[in-house]
């Protein structure tokens, strides 16, 4: 039994299943206000499921990128849980998510997101064998330049507004992109994805997952006492 826990950005999501498959699943916008609704959420997700917490084998979270306070709310639930239960824990890419529920595609997969400043951060998967392949590793870009920096044939998925799709369009007419329905991102998928790299052995080094950012945190300085 596994618990999976996705908080990289407003929409917030857990789940749980078995090897891999879903039990349960609560999907929501969270309105950055993860540190306060992900465990009464959690709890819930138990109780539809008439699972108890020490029934869990194995605890799945997102390691971003994302949003700062977002992931650092959910990484740290993920790993109190992981070590007050005694079980293992294993981080995946929010990039990787995204892009995994398209895995279906037969060509590159492109995922993105707004990381603020104007930029997008994105990454291009191929799926193999239940997997993915990283053609091109996270990173920020301009919106006008992806189309020409993403693989040939790709599928554009992820959190693409209408605004963005426009974007992309204008830089490609011929651009792919999936509908945003289709690309709301969901614990479930962060579960099975998780579980076929849980079931070779992966896990999460001491029981710590390292949340991935593509710049450095803005963190106010605190001011000298005079």
């Amino acid at each position: 039994m596994e618990l999976s826990i996705d908080t990289a950005s407003d929409t917030a999501s857990v789940a749980l299943t078995q090897s891999g498959a879903v039990l349960a699943e609560l999907t929501w916008h969270c309105h950055a206000n993860h540190s306060v609704e992900v465990l009464p959420a959690i709890d819930r997700l138990l109780t539809i499921a008439s699972i108890e917490r020490a029934a869990l084998d194995a605890v799945f979270v997102c390691r971003g990128p994302g949003s700062y306070g977002g992931l650092r709310a959910g990484l740290s639930l993920a790993m109190s849980l992981a070590s007050a239960l005694g079980v293992p824990i294993l981080g995946v890419g929010r990039l990787e998510v995204d892009a995994y529920q398209h895995a279906a595609y037969r060509g590159p997969i492109c995922a993105v997101h707004r990381a603020g400043r104007g930029e997008l951060a994105w990454a291009a998967y191929e799926a193999r064998d239940g997997d993915l392949a990283e053609l091109q590793p996270p990173a920020l870009v301009w919106p006008q330049d992806l189309p020409a920096a993403a693989p040939k044939g790709a599928l554009f998925c992820g959190e693409i507004d209408a605004a963005l799709a426009q974007e992309l369009r204008a830089a490609d007419a011929a651009a792919v992109i999936a509908s945003g329905a289709a690309s709301v991102r969901r614990a479930g998928f962060l579960a099975e994805l998780a579980w076929h790299r849980f079931a070779r052995g992966e896990r999460a080094a001491a029981g710590f997952v390292e949340p991935l950012y593509l710049r450095e945190p803005q963190i106010t300085k605190a001011k000298p006492r005079l």
